[in-house]
């Protein structure tokens, strides 16, 4: 694939065609969007001669790498700009570095473009979510083209994953590098001194829940892939380890006395760890009926996860929980954040995911009003930055002020394969997004006016230049506006 020479446009250049959100009474969160998209342009890069690169790409504000899980999250929220700068070729440079074998380190120097690890290092690659990444956009964008260009890339990453990093009863491993959660107490070791290092590149022997659910979210995805690109009759492999998998995880790794989701020691016995990783069991579909509500429960228990900031990323009732988030060590992470949010939508807790995205975004306002930026992490118990964290994260510290501010807070979460755009309103205040965007071509003027109460049905002005169903739904209600092209004059469908 030829190099990109195209120049990036600049933020004042492109702030005219990125989505429009206002928010009565809410200037500071109105505000601290566009801070976010002020920083993402700023992170902006080319690719070089000497790094190979082959597309343009947003820096992952961390160090000189590019990072395989920062960009997947990145391109979350990023997606929303595409019509401004395509960012979602960032993750081209990564798959133009995949090796023959179909392995892709998770941090390749911007430098020179080679691998920071050895393949076989332990730390060397993961997490497996760069197809849900991709499958994110088609649901945006209904690009079958890249779709198409990238399923092969992300079935061969997903087969050495199986190949190289599962044990013999078909379970996966990591590590804390590898899980992207670096420092936390998963790995036994003695003395504990030696933890944090142990816990950062050492697979400890033990089967790691959340490498296992990713496997199982990316078997399932690369499936869904499969199914719009007419290769279904490929995936036996892939729908066996799903069903496989999914059996194991349940019966495996599932406690009952605590209703929890654990890594598995190399003795066999449950680790008595309580990470946010376990909840990727929500967005991979894998809970029983019987055992969701118990499950997510959690989230709920202030002893836990219900903490003054959720959700922290280990649980507050572990010894080595800290109120400043010590890193992984309980600090809040705008992915796994988004992570709890959609699995929350898939498993059907719509209202829980509302109230922690008010949270989570409520916090990230207060420490934007207090030190001018975003954050790679924040603490769980005040409205401050984590201990330690990096300023002017963008970086996924761009997802809460725009994904979450759009999917939860205002409640808009398209399907462009299904034509179909959900408006879950739940809040009081005017709000509403300009130029949002709903497949390629599409763009949606969208505006809901003041309401009384929760119960009141919803007045809803929609403009749009594309054919799709809005599906609005309120406490008590809902009902389906059909938008169809708007004419010279503008169609305005309401609620009322």
């Amino acid at each position: 694939m030829p190099r990109e020479r195209s120049v990036p446009p600049s933020f004042a250049a492109s702030k005219h065609v990125l989505p429009q959100p206002f928010w009565s009474n809410h200037d500071q969160a109105v505000e601290c969007y566009w801070r976010v998209w002020e920083l993402a342009f700023k992170h902006i890069r080319r690719p070089t001669a000497e790094n190979g690169f082959v597309a343009n790409y947003i820096d992952t504000a961390f160090n000189d790498n590019l990072f395989m899980w920062d960009s997947a999250f990145i391109l979350l929220f990023a997606r929303y700009g595409s019509r401004a700068f395509n960012f979602q070729r960032t993750l081209d440079n990564l798959y133009c570095k995949q090796h023959p074998d179909g392995f892709i380190c998770r941090e390749i120097r911007e430098l020179d473009g080679s691998d920071l690890f050895h393949r076989f290092d332990p730390a060397s690659t993961g997490p497996n979510v760069m197809p849900w990444t991709e499958w994110e956009y088609y649901q945006v964008f209904g690009d079958r083209d890249r779709l198409a260009r990238v399923f092969p890339v992300l079935v061969a990453y997903h087969q050495w994953l199986r190949t190289y990093r599962t044990w013999p009863d078909g379970s996966y491993w990591t590590s804390g590098w590898g899980c992207g959660m670096d420092n936390q107490p998963r790995v036994p070791v003695m003395p504990r001194t030696e933890a944090h290092q142990t816990a950062w590149w050492s697979h400890g022997h033990m089967t790691w829940v959340d490498a296992c659910l990713q496997q199982i979210l990316s078997a399932r995805l690369l499936l869904r892939m499969a199914g719009v690109l007419d290769r279904t009759s490929e995936m036996d492999d892939f729908q066996a380890e799903d069903e496989q998998l999914s059996r194991f995880v349940n019966d495996r790794l599932w406690d009952d006395q605590t209703a929890f989701y654990y890594d598995r020691r190399r003795d066999g016995e449950l680790s008595d760890v309580k990470i946010i990783g376990a909840f990727w069991s929500l967005l991979a579909d894998v809970v029983p009926p019987d055992r969701l509500a118990a499950l997510v429960a959690h989230l709920e228990n202030p002893a836990e996860f219900n903490r003054p900031h959720r959700v922290p990323t280990l649980s507050a009732d572990h010894p080595d929980y800290q109120a400043d988030g010590g890193y992984w060590l309980g600090g809040v992470w705008p992915p796994t954040n988004y992570m709890i949010l959609r699995g929350l939508s898939k498993a059907g807790y719509d209202t829980l995911a509302h109230d922690i995205a008010m949270n989570h975004l409520d916090n990230v306002v207060k420490v934007f009003e207090k030190t001018g930026t975003v954050w790679e992490n924040l603490a769980p118990e005040s409205a401050a930055p984590g201990n330690p964290a990096k300023p002017d994260f963008v970086g996924w510290g761009g997802l809460p002020p725009t994904a979450v501010l759009f999917e939860y807070v205002f409640g808009l979460r398209p399907d462009f394969e299904r034509g179909l755009l959900t408006w879950d309103v739940r809040l009081l205040d005017d709000h509403g997004v300009t130029q949002y965007p709903f497949g390629r071509e599409g763009l949606l003027d969208l505006k809901c006016l003041r309401r009384r109460s929760q119960s009141e049905k919803p007045i809803i002005e929609a403009v749009s230049n594309v054919a799709l169903d809005m599906h609005v739904l309120w406490d008590g209600g809902r009902e389906v506006l059909h938008l169809e092209p708007r004419s010279t004059t503008g169609n305005h469908r309401r609620v009322q």
